[in-house]
């Protein structure tokens, strides 16, 4: 075949891919979500239930990011600006995530916060609920998302060296004034994306929630949980419908990514 041909054939593949694994099911999710009219839509997505799921979708996500954020920044430049033994140790931990599957560490935290922990009667004493409650949700949405915006940094800050901040820190800076005005410009890009990759995963997962939650209506169900149990109960229309609020979310997502990625290009390096 001639490199044309190939060129096309290869167009076709990746395009019949992206329609039947995104555009088409996109398609269907909007057109089962207003299967019943533009009333039932709405009624779905405005039911009590349903903004109790979203409302704490948004939670969970906003305290998983701000707080994996502060980790990302201090364990990146850990790993970057300094030289101890247990480097790599530290490197593959943070990685565990990736390779745990979610419900593995969602078993985790009942294990460590429920009935056979041994600090239960502690927890119990002061009427603490961590699974089965929302704080079992925060600890679930951050441990399956904390690794993203430390692997997003290493790279950006190990290309970068620490040439600059050894030279601002010989000329008396502080090291929050190092950070603010040597380091933070210099990963800025790269810190906005690690944030929407961590911020998009939260705002998913399913597997590790779904363990500790205990699937309790109006109080401890995601977005997802919610959508699983409409969809359980046959009730279709409002299952989709409220599915769509997460893809609605995700365009967000997608478009603010893109837009650091342009900015990114544009500026040459993630750092300027």
């Amino acid at each position: 075949m001639s490199e044309k041909t190939v060129k096309y054939f290869l167009i076709f593949v990746g395009a019949l891919f992206l329609f039947t694994m995104l555009i088409l099911p996109l398609t269907l999710v909007a057109f089962e979500a207003f299967a019943k009219g533009y009333d039932a839509y709405i009624a779905a997505i405005s039911e009590p239930f349903s903004q109790k799921a979203l409302y704490l979708t948004i939670e969970a996500t906003i305290i998983a990011v701000v707080l994996n954020t502060a980790f990302g920044l201090a364990s990146a430049w850990l790993l970057t600006k300094y030289d101890f033994s247990g480097k790599t140790v530290l490197g593959s931990l943070i990685d565990l995530p990736f390779a745990i599957s979610p419900v593995v560490a969602g078993l985790f935290f009942i294990m460590l916060f429920g009935r056979l922990s041994p600090f239960y009667p502690i927890l119990s004493e002061y009427e603490i609920a961590v699974v089965f409650a929302v704080p079992g949700i925060i600890l679930a949405t951050i441990f399956v998302t904390f690794p993203f915006i430390t692997r997003e940094l290493v790279p950006i800050m190990e290309t970068q060296g620490r040439a600059e901040e050894e030279a601002a820190a010989t000329m008396g800076a502080s090291g929050f004034t190092i950070f603010r005005k040597v380091t933070l410009p210099n990963i800025k890009w790269g810190l906005l994306y690690g944030i929407i990759l961590c911020a998009a995963r939260a705002m998913g997962e399913f597997g590790a929630v779904s363990v500790v939650s205990g699937h309790i209506r109006g109080k401890t169900n995601t977005l997802p949980l919610h959508i699983e149990i409409l969809y359980n109960e046959y009730n279709f229309t409002a299952s989709f419908a409220v599915a769509s609020i997460l893809v609605f979310l995700a365009i967000i997502i997608l478009v603010l990514r893109n837009a650091v990625e342009w900015r990114a290009e544009r500026s040459g390096k993630y750092g300027l």
